[in-house]
């Protein structure tokens, strides 16, 4: 007689799939889904969602790209958003184990890619622990998108040797634990994930550093999405600009953004008056 197999420590908040019998061992895909614009996710990525048996996701996939999933899936939202998450991260890593082991096709859906700022890294290392097979399918991160669409390019001769992409706060909510005063050098683009609650101490703790204010700075919410806004401003106006967003956005500070184009001319003028009166 087989023994059973031991259940996840959290298998009380998993999603059961009954009626599969004995299958051959299942595994995990972990997805880019991209942005959020469907015609920015790869072809790999259209394929692999396509045999999915069970798609996990996160609440920033779009339901055109949920769509693209078989009819018969099983669809599972992780949704995180600050300080309320419908599933803890252990709780999401034992899902994915449990469902592989069961012998299904896990599709764990990410916007973006997997590994920028995607916890893809923790979810890959629970797979490993487990013997379940993990395999990885890169997406276009939304930092990639938001500067297309405004015409800004993240690395230019001239002006941006070099990109570097940070996350906005740290594990506890607080600010980042960063190296400002590399972060601080002119001639490079940063791009600030989770900064729009953060952005006032981001802004000071650059400015700090020596990066002066008038460098060009952009935000970005919903980037790639029909609803996509752009507010062009500099490091000095970044908290007040941040403040006129509401929901997750990048922030992404450098010469080159210079070359950016606003998406709403009045909310750049409104944000141009507040940096001249403080500084009056």
């Amino acid at each position: 007689m087989s023994q059973s197999k031991p259940k996840p420590k959290d298998a009380k908040r998993l999603v059961v799939l009954s009626g599969r019998g004995e299958r051959a061992p299942g595994a995990v895909w972990l997805v880019g889904a991209g942005p959020g614009d469907p015609e920015l996710l790869t072809i790999k990525a259209l394929k692999v969602l396509q045999t999915a048996d069970v798609v996990v996701h996160d609440g920033l996939v779009s339901e055109e790209i949920l769509d693209l999933a078989p009819e018969a899936a099983r669809r599972i939202s992780v949704a995180k958003r600050k300080s309320r998450h419908s599933y803890a991260q252990g709780e999401i890593n034992a899902m994915l184990v449990a469902f592989a082991q069961d012998g299904l096709t896990v599709v764990r859906l990410k916007g973006g890619d997997p590994f920028i700022f995607g916890r893809g890294g923790e979810e890959l290392e629970a797979c490993r622990a487990a013997g379940v097979e993990c395999r990885i399918v890169p997406g276009v991160t939304a930092a990639l998108a938001a500067a297309a669409d405004a015409g800004a390019p993240l690395t230019h001769r001239g002006s941006a040797q070099a990109v570097t992409f940070v996350t906005g706060h740290a594990s506890a909510g607080d600010e980042p634990n960063l190296d400002w005063e590399g972060l601080a050098k002119a001639n490079q683009t940063v791009v600030i994930y989770m900064g729009v609650s953060t952005a006032a101490g981001i802004s000071t703790r650059l400015m700090g550093a020596g990066r002066l204010g008038s460098t060009p700075a952009l935000i970005v919410a919903n980037a790639s999405r029909a609803n996509e806004r752009r507010i062009v401003t500099t490091l000095a106006g970044l908290p007040a600009a941040a403040a006129e967003v509401a929901g997750p956005a990048l922030l992404i500070v450098g010469e080159a953004m210079a070359l950016a184009q606003a998406g709403a001319a009045e909310i750049v003028a409104h944000v141009e008056v507040r940096e001249r009166g403080a500084m009056s």
